[in-house]
């Protein structure tokens, strides 16, 4: 029986993972799995050697303060990989733990091979990291098309695949009236998944929040969140005595919540490809501490925070980042849009331009192809 070891390091990895596993389990059998992983894969009767969360971290500091921790559990998961004796590795996306795992399995055992899936945006940051990539990873599998002459000038082998959150999956209609009742505008807000977003972002939508329930009557605030920390968002809301607000962490419900959305609010990642592949105008958010925020400045080389502006080298999604980021911009951005029809859909327009290019219709698949081929 051939064997696959998946390896994330963060939940929107590991739902990454599940798009282009859940296909490869409908078509083979035949296959034993391991993984570091979360609710996805487990959803998928996937074990994981450990919890997601013991490597989820975020910024150069925190890393910087566990970094005797995180070698330690790269180690770890090094042995368990090694143990398992898989045909291939599968990293996915998380590149600072699951590339230096890779790597660490490839010296011990070169006859795994190893698929990593998100290339590491060397086009934002450290681009002489492809050279180091070429010494221990056997396939990349692409998101965007523009990403794949960096890893051809290396002659390293690669696929552009699309992002599997712009497949067109046709998806059973969920009854959320029950969780938005009186037929409610949606505003769906996305504030992170990891804890430090969390804190930084949560107190500043909030307030955001109490100077909208100030200008209007008809709307319902959902917070998307984790399994992990739906609970502790859900409290934080009761704690403040809103009426108009909820938190989910059901994906096939936060699916349907935001396709029933009129805008949303998110924190700069993957998930504004989501929120603008359904039509749904929005910004984007990001706060982090000080310290990192002039390590970032001083590596990046791209003008833009999200890919959708940095791809259209435009800001067609407004960019509410570090100071700019506060209850005041996020509340005159969001009520600007809501009072113009006409600019919300010209940001619907400009972004099905550039997710057109984005879309394969049939990333998992192509994904799945690449394991299988490998096998």
């Amino acid at each position: 029986m051939k064997k696959i070891f998946i390896l994330t390091g963060e939940p929107s990895g590991d739902k990454l993972a599940y798009t282009v596993i859940n296909k490869l389990k409908k078509n083979f059998s035949n296959i034993e799995y391991l993984c570091v992983g979360g609710t996805h894969l487990k959803s998928l009767g996937i074990e994981s050697i450990y919890d997601l969360k013991e490597v989820t971290y975020i910024g150069f500091t925190s890393v910087l303060l566990n970094i005797f921790k995180i070698k330690k559990k790269i180690d770890e998961t090094v042995e368990k990989i090694i143990e398992f004796k898989p045909d291939i590795l599968f990293s996915v996306d998380s590149p600072d733990f699951t590339l230096r795992v890779a790597e660490k399995v490839k010296k011990i055992n070169p006859k795994i091979k190893t698929i990593h899936f998100v290339a590491p945006q060397v086009w934002v940051w450290r681009e002489n990291r492809v050279k180091k990539l070429k010494s221990f990873l056997d396939h990349v599998l692409l998101l965007f098309p523009f990403e794949k002459k960096y890893f051809d000038k290396e002659n390293i082998q690669s696929t552009f695949t699309g992002h599997p959150l712009l497949e067109r999956n046709e998806k059973s209609k969920i009854d959320i009236s029950q969780i938005i009742k009186d037929k409610k505008k949606i505003i769906s807000i996305f504030a992170g998944s990891r804890q430090s977003e969390l804190d930084v972002h949560l107190p500043i939508l909030i307030k955001f929040i109490k100077m909208m329930n100030e200008k209007y009557n008809d709307i319902f605030y959902v917070f998307h969140s984790t399994n992990e920390f739906n609970k502790i968002v859900q409290d934080k809301l009761i704690n403040e005595g809103f009426k108009n607000c909820g938190s989910i962490s059901d994906e096939k419900i936060k699916s349907e919540v935001l396709k029933s959305s009129i805008f949303a609010i998110a924190k700069s990642g993957t998930v504004s490809l989501e929120i603008c592949s359904l039509r749904v105008p929005s910004i984007i958010i990001y706060k982090m501490n000080f310290i990192n925020f002039l390590i970032v400045k001083m590596l990046v080389k791209v003008k833009y925070a999200n890919i959708i502006n940095i791809a259209a080298n435009e800001e067609i999604l407004p960019e509410l980042i570090q100071s700019n980021c506060n209850s005041k911009n996020i509340f005159n951005r969001v009520t600007t849009y809501l009072d113009d029809k006409q600019l919300m859909q010209n940001q619907i327009d400009k972004c099905q331009v550039i997710i057109n290019d984005f879309k394969t219709n049939k990333s998992s698949e192509i994904a799945a192809s690449v394991l299988t081929n490998n096998l």
